[in-house]
């Protein structure tokens, strides 16, 4: 597989598997468990088609070669299988000579229709699990699917031949690790027998809409689109909404500033950044997203042009709230230096990327306990009958 192949966003991965899972040869492979530290977590994939190129990836590229050989294996017997390795010692592993510390478990799988439910939530925004049977008992077999949809304050199961006493014992971790957007092994106790189940969280990717269509835009765009967000660039008063403009973005809209809730849908994941360089159109567009439940709005522009936003919103008896000013960022970016266009980008993209997972900007170096956040399906009863 070549480097691009390797490094590509996971929203192309999850593009590469609704393209070839009409096909008969392909393999996914998805880090289900991991004992130490890895470059990647449970829940990342890998999907062999039957050329033998892979696109994506379950490790820093330790391992990638490999899997695509076992993925091989996997198609000629078509049965999935699970891989552990143990990457913790200090001999050459698997004659690569990596310097990985950690133990991981990859399930290769035959790709086919019974993951359909995923490829369709996913390119329609919608989150959902995968539950998938690693170690069973007589009633459940190694790579049996069930799916699981949150339905308001509970969660959809469809999961035909599934015993009810373990999809009992599996809502409540399902559901936590839907929450946190993180996957796990759960293992459910059924009558003295061990069932092993993977969940996997496959969340709809968050969207970035960027308000302008100065040159500044293209790079926040790409960068954005590179780390996994789903991009929309809309542009006002006429200004050209060309797609090849911004070829980073996923949809390119016109409309005026007063009209953007009708051109865009908003909620909770969206983070739109307003960098029109137009006062006027930054203000109406401002007061307009502030009537959304977005919680992040990014608006360029030093913090003097904002005083003066303000002061004339307040002349006409506007004034915000401590909870609206709190969801405004502005100046919007971190604090990373460079002036250049890719710069600036990179400080948005970074700022909007910590508010969306819940994290305050530091250097790893001063970050106590792990890098990724570790799942927790702990709590509560996860018993079977």
């Amino acid at each position: 597989m070549t480097a691009g192949d390797w490094s590509v966003p996971e929203t192309e991965v999850m593009d590469a598997i609704g393209e070839v899972i009409d096909d008969e040869g392909a393999v996914l492979a998805t880090v289900v468990a991991v004992e130490g530290s890895a470059y990647r977590r449970p829940g990342a994939k890998m999907i062999v088609a039957d050329e033998g190129d892979g696109v994506g990836s379950v490790t820093a590229g330790c391992l990638e070669d490999v899997v695509l050989t076992m993925a091989e294996e996997v198609l000629a017997d078509g049965e999935p299988r699970i891989e552990r390795f143990d990457l913790t010692g200090d001999d050459d592993v698997w004659g690569l000579g990596v310097g990985c510390n950690g133990v991981i478990d990859i399930l290769l799988e035959p790709l086919d229709e019974g993951y359909r439910p995923v490829v369709d939530a996913y390119e329609d925004g919608e989150d959902i699990a995968a539950l998938t049977v690693l170690d069973g008992d007589g009633d459940l077999a190694r790579g049996d699917r069930a799916f699981a949809s949150p339905t308001g304050d509970e969660l959809a199961f469809e999961a035909p031949g599934w015993p009810d006493g373990v999809l009992t014992a599996l809502e409540g971790p399902t559901e936590r690790l839907l929450a946190a957007d993180t996957s796990d092994t759960v293992t459910v106790d059924r009558d003295g027998h061990a069932v092993e189940v993977f969940v996997d969280s496959v969340t709809a990717p968050p969207e970035l809409v960027v308000f302008g269509s100065g040159h500044d835009v293209a790079p926040v765009a790409r960068l954005a689109s590179q780390v996994d967000f789903r991009v929309t660039v809309v542009t006002f008063r006429g200004a050209d909404a060309e797609a090849e403009r911004f070829p980073a973005a996923d949809r390119v809209r016109s409309t005026s500033p007063a009209e953007i809730r009708e051109a865009v849908a908003f909620d909770a994941d969206t983070y739109p950044v307003v960098m029109t360089h137009n006062f006027v159109d930054d203000q109406i567009a401002l007061e307009e997203l502030l009537d959304t439940p977005v919680e992040y709005i990014g608006l360029m522009g030093p913090r003097k042009r904002f005083a003066e936003m303000q002061e004339e919103f307040a002349e006409r008896g506007r004034t915000f709230t401590e909870a609206e000013r709190d969801r405004i960022y502005t100046p919007a970016g971190l604090d990373l230096g460079g002036g250049t266009p890719f710069h600036i980008a990179q400080s948005i993209v970074a700022e909007v990327t910590a508010v969306h997972h819940g994290r305050e900007p530091k250097h790893l170096t001063d970050r106590e306990g792990p890098i990724h956040a570790r799942p927790s399906v702990e709590d509560g009863d996860d018993d079977a009958d």
